[in-house]
């Protein structure tokens, strides 16, 4: 089914695991990322950066999610990320997006909440769709726009609970030492300010530059109260190196198919590894 963010993150607080949410740049990545989620047996949120939508299109996106999540017997959230605008965020909801992000995590907290409270009221009456939002500052870089270490804040654990109690919204971004775009090397997760920030709000938590995190670490996030876990960097990177291999490697009049198909294994491959994951299974 064709789901919100909300639902999805309620299955996994109830069984204490993480959703993937997965960042396609184009059409042909969505088929890998379900197939991935049917082989795992859990649901996904696939994402798209501003850019992207408008570039593929929005109601593209949306009519296609749907329609594969029907088909495979599969829920999916489409989920807008990072996006600071108002216009693009109603743009989204109005095309059938079910979840969107407002980032307003570069604005002092009273903005913040302002400016987040303001998505939130849209949201919820047209069409009911949830709402994220992020607090604090990641690091890294997201669709092109560097934050450097020196603008990066942790997430206060007060105002995080000031925020969620006057916004009103569904899942918390929180900065915990997560970088974007990072994947040479791992990060180091500030386990403290998360416990702390896990009990001072009583809503999913989101942690952003999945990528960075170490795999021995996911569990222990997740018992933290880390739902979402966003991935982008790693697919890009996958896509990238094998759709250079495959067309360095085909004449030019070999079907496009050769060159993607390899791609969408690699894609496939790499979710359903994070999504194993993210299954906090014990064993």
């Amino acid at each position: 089914m064709y789901v919100t963010l909300k639902t999805v993150l309620e299955e996994a607080e109830r069984l204490n695991m993480a959703i993937g949410a997965f960042n396609t740049h184009n059409l042909e990545m969505l088929p890998a990322i379900l197939k991935a989620a049917v082989n795992q047996k859990t649901p996904v949120i696939v994402q798209t950066s501003c850019g992207t939508a408008n570039y593929v299109g929005h109601r593209n996106l949306v009519a296609v999610c749907r329609s594969m999540a029907e088909e495979y017997g599969v829920n999916v959230v489409l989920h807008l990320d990072h996006c600071k605008e108002f216009d693009e965020i109603r743009k989204a909801i109005d095309a059938g997006y079910s979840s969107v992000m407002f980032d307003g995590s570069a604005l002092p907290l009273k903005e913040n909440i302002l400016g987040t409270r303001r998505v939130v009221d849209y949201a919820k009456t047209h069409g009911n769709v949830s709402v994220e939002a992020e607090l604090g500052t990641v690091g890294g870089t997201e669709d092109g726009i560097v934050v450097s270490q020196a603008e990066v804040r942790y997430t206060e654990p007060s105002d995080a609970k000031e925020f969620v109690e006057k916004t009103g919204i569904d899942a918390l971004a929180v900065a915990i030492g997560t970088n974007h775009g990072q994947y040479k090397s791992k990060t180091e997760i500030n386990f403290e300010r998360l416990a702390q920030i896990h009990s001072a709000v009583h809503i999913p938590l989101v942690i952003h530059g999945g990528t960075g995190v170490k795999d021995e670490d996911v569990k222990r996030v997740i018992d933290l109260g880390i739902r979402k876990f966003n991935v982008g960097t790693e697919l890009l990177v996958g896509w990238n190196r094998k759709s250079k291999e495959c067309y360095e490697k085909n004449k030019e009049n070999v079907s496009n198919r050769e060159n993607v198909m390899p791609c969408l294994e690699e894609i496939q491959s790499i979710v359903e590894h994070k999504i194993s994951l993210f299954k906090n299974l014990q064993g």
